[in-house]
């Protein structure tokens, strides 16, 4: 189903890239601080935590299909609901990280060298790992109900985009405006969030938790019919439907409003009087290799 195809490729690259950037700004550090012989124990902790990101997807997809009805329902809302929460903190946290990333991860890691080879596994392990998690949770949370085939072809083809971008970086053949680019992908995100919200909302209405689920809010099929392509987009972008419930409206709307407005807040001086930084260009690419 091609609906689902610019959500997850959406998650696939804004995730991707994120974990890229980690794993370059430890790799940059230690080839900068000749310590190439640590890159096996870097790559290792990455490859464990790709690992568990699968299997957990695959435990999600298993668990989920081999449920009765009303708690493959149940289940789904909570996944859905969880995978808000994720989105939403993951955000908000690369809104006010992206600046200190990379000088915070070359600690760490420089800390783990002096313990040993296992300390830089588990290092590089958990820098990646939260990402992992995180894709895996907010993928099954999208494409839910839609046909896998189309959902883990943009989820891989996002991702290795994400790793293309790290490289060209870390190669310095590339310079992103990584401010705007967590901006705008950001705001494509909240919104995809409130989709997931909303259909969360939906299957506790299916799975009888919550009342109303005949009762629609509005209906206007006749403009905007179902079966339309830029509709299926909609759906598949936004979980945007023409004839939503009342309380799948109100979830939609009670969180993308007002999430959307903090995000696009401007960013405030640290205290009272403290110049602003200026917008950096491709801040951790450009910082990786300082020591």
């Amino acid at each position: 189903m091609p609906n689902v195809f610019l959500p997850t490729f959406l998650i696939g690259l804004r995730e991707g890239l994120e974990a890229t950037l980690v794993v370059t700004i430890l790799v940059a550090f230690l080839v900068k601080s000749e310590r190439r012989d640590r890159l096996r124990f870097v790559w290792l902790g990455v490859a464990v935590a790709a690992a568990l990101s699968v299997g957990f997807a695959a435990v999600l997809q298993y668990t989920s299909a081999h449920l009765e009805f009303e708690r493959q329902e149940l289940f789904e809302a909570v996944t859905s609901i969880l995978a808000v929460v994720f989105v939403t903190w993951m955000i908000f946290w690369m809104r006010r990280a992206a600046r200190s990333i990379s000088g915070e991860l070359r600690a760490k890691l420089d800390a783990a060298i002096a313990l040993g080879p296992l300390a830089v596994v588990v290092t590089a392990f958990l820098a990646v790992a939260r990402e992992g998690l995180e894709t895996s949770l907010i993928f099954f949370a999208t494409v839910q109900g839609a046909t896998s085939t189309w959902s883990v072809a943009a989820i891989v083809g996002g991702i290795a985009t994400s790793v293309l971008l790290g490289f060209l970086m870390y190669r310095s053949a590339l310079r992103i405006n990584l401010t705007k680019f967590f901006t705008w992908t950001g705001v494509l995100l909240v919104l995809v969030a409130a989709g997931i919200l909303k259909y969360g909302v939906h299957d506790l209405l299916e799975a009888g938790v919550l009342p109303g689920l005949n009762t629609i809010a509005f209906d206007i099929s006749a403009v905007l019919p179902p079966t339309t392509w830029y509709a299926e987009l909609l759906r598949g972008m936004f979980n945007f439907t023409p004839a939503p419930t009342v309380l799948e409206t109100i979830a939609w709307v009670a969180y993308a409003v007002p999430v959307l407005v903090l995000f696009l807040l401007p960013h405030r001086p640290t205290r009272p009087g403290a110049p602003v930084s200026p917008t950096p260009v491709a801040e951790p690419a450009a910082s990786v290799g300082d020591r």
